[in-house]
């Protein structure tokens, strides 16, 4: 009963780990994409200069 309760725990811990870092590879993608450092391939990467320099965080 042990055993099983500690192999649970355990898949809980690696569940819960794969699920961190997916969370923070996707902050760390939004970070980069308002930093304008995302990838070149994006749609963003047309705009002209001074687009989105005046964004109110505020709110």
């Amino acid at each position: 009963m042990a055993a099983m309760a500690l192999q649970a725990g355990k898949l809980q811990a690696q569940v819960s780990a794969t699920i961190l870092k997916s969370n923070l590879d996707a902050q760390k993608s939004d970070v980069q994409t308002l930093l304008g450092m995302g990838s070149q391939s994006s749609p963003s990467a047309a705009l002209p200069a001074g687009v989105g320099g005046s964004v109110d965080v505020t709110a």
